[in-house]
């Protein structure tokens, strides 16, 4: 179970509560038991989709379903987290990653990492960009100006977002505020970055 990936609990229109999952699944059980569940939804706030947990058993039982199981120990070099996936290439693909020193897969990830510290700013923005569209699309769809809302979102006019969410539930336009706002800031970062580099 992560204590780094954050999560947010809504009653309907209502935020419960927002943290890691050690921290925000006994008060979504705790409302539970006392309320019941209707209308409880939970959203991962790194991608903005609604995600399900069970709620059902004690408190320990809960906690322990979402606790990721013990890696069995294996000999030899651990594999650093490292997940295999098919990959389909051009023959002249194929070519140029065997050329590379340390392997095809170091040339891979090489290329990934030098890719993502490119601009990260505006590709972390844009990543936010789409969960807010995804929370969007789930807890405002049928909401007046949600189809002005979402090209405000893409086009980065965090001001007319704002105006366009304005008068929505103010848990979930906080919500969705808070993505935007955090956007904006990486690709305010990006710009200053890039501006220095040019001036030097």
């Amino acid at each position: 179970m992560s204590e780094e990936r954050s999560y947010t609990a809504f009653i309907g229109e209502r935020r419960l509560a927002s943290g890691p999952l050690p921290a925000l699944l006994p008060r979504a059980k705790a409302w539970l038991e006392k309320k019941g569940g209707e209308g409880l939804l939970f959203f991962d706030d790194e991608t903005g989709r609604q995600v399900d947990f069970d709620l059902s058993g004690n408190l320990e039982e809960v906690l322990a379903r979402v606790a990721p199981p013990p890696a069995p120990a294996k000999p030899g070099r651990p594999r650093l987290g490292v997940t295999g996936r098919e990959v389909s290439l051009l023959p002249r693909h194929w070519e140029w990653l065997e050329a590379q020193p340390n392997g095809i897969s170091a040339a891979i990830r090489r290329l990934v990492d030098e890719a993502r510290q490119h601009e990260p700013g505006k590709q972390r923005a844009r990543l936010l960009r789409d969960a807010a569209s995804r929370f969007m699309t789930a807890m405002a769809g049928d909401r007046p100006r949600y189809e002005e809302a979402s090209r405000a979102l893409f086009a980065g006019d965090s001001a007319a977002f704002g105006k366009n969410v304005r008068g929505w539930p103010s848990d979930i336009a906080e919500h969705l505020l808070h993505w935007v706002r955090e956007a904006e800031r990486l690709e305010r970062a990006d710009t200053t970055r890039s501006e220095i580099s040019e001036e030097q």
